[in-house]
């Protein structure tokens, strides 16, 4: 049919495979032409919107999928719920905000983490996933010349997401690479950290106080700052069964 090798040829592919049958759909319920025309758009742009999420939720390297559908509030009480419903509007993003999630482990903070980087990436937004080990290891070499080019992968999205921040302490190289990554996205990009470690700690953690005051400058001077506290969430079902 002609009509469909012309959408195939402007590159309508799902509206060229789909036409067949809104064509019956639109007989049959005797549409006008704007309401067939509308309908075939419309399964253009949802097509197209389902391969960019897919192609994101792929590139963002999430270990596992989580939604805050999976996030008992009634569990942990100390987790504000009115603060993470702020949060799922995803102002923060729009605005180059970050968000820190404190507290021990267990207690929910990568499961909001990665629930926020699945709803920008419903959103339109590019988001990445990833640990300080992982950034430190891929970004540090003896060639200067490739370490933008290293820590490019860390810039580019518009959502960070480090993970697991505190667990072992920084050398100085690494603590530098971290702070310049921090410098590199301030008011550009938003990031969202998890740490077990109380802000107070970062310098201790980072292993130079001027360096930690310096990048919690930025971290903090747009910020949302949630710490969580109880018990953990990985613990919950064996606490039920005993």
């Amino acid at each position: 049919m002609k009509v469909i090798q012309q959408l195939k040829a402007a590159g309508l592919n799902q509206a060229a495979l789909k036409y067949s049958e809104l064509l019956k759909v639109a007989t049959l319920k005797k549409h006008s032409y704007g309401e067939f025309v509308s309908a075939l758009a419309e399964e253009e742009i949802e097509y197209r919107r389902f391969k960019k999420e897919t192609i994101f939720l792929q590139l963002a390297k999430f270990p596992v999928i989580k939604t805050f559908e999976g996030l008992d509030f009634s569990f942990n009480l100390t987790l504000e719920k009115k603060a993470v419903e702020e949060l799922k509007k995803l102002r923060f993003i729009k605005q180059a905000e970050n968000v820190i999630l404190l507290g021990p482990p267990g207690v929910g903070k990568t499961h909001i983490a990665i629930a926020l980087g699945v709803e920008a990436v419903k959103n339109g937004c590019q988001a990445y996933f990833t640990t300080v080990d992982e950034i430190v290891a891929r970004v540090i070499t003896t060639k200067d010349e490739n370490f933008l080019k290293r820590l490019h992968r860390y810039i580019q999205p518009h959502l960070l997401i480090i993970d697991e921040m505190g667990y072992t302490p920084l050398e100085k190289e690494q603590a530098n690479i971290l702070f310049k990554l921090v410098t590199k996205r301030y008011e550009r990009g938003s990031i969202i950290i998890t740490s077990n470690k109380s802000i107070t700690q970062w310098g201790e953690y980072l292993g130079d106080e001027v360096l930690a005051s310096a990048m919690l400058d930025r971290l903090l001077h747009h910020s949302y700052v949630i710490n969580i506290k109880g018990k953990s969430y990985r613990l919950k079902g064996r606490l039920k069964a005993k």
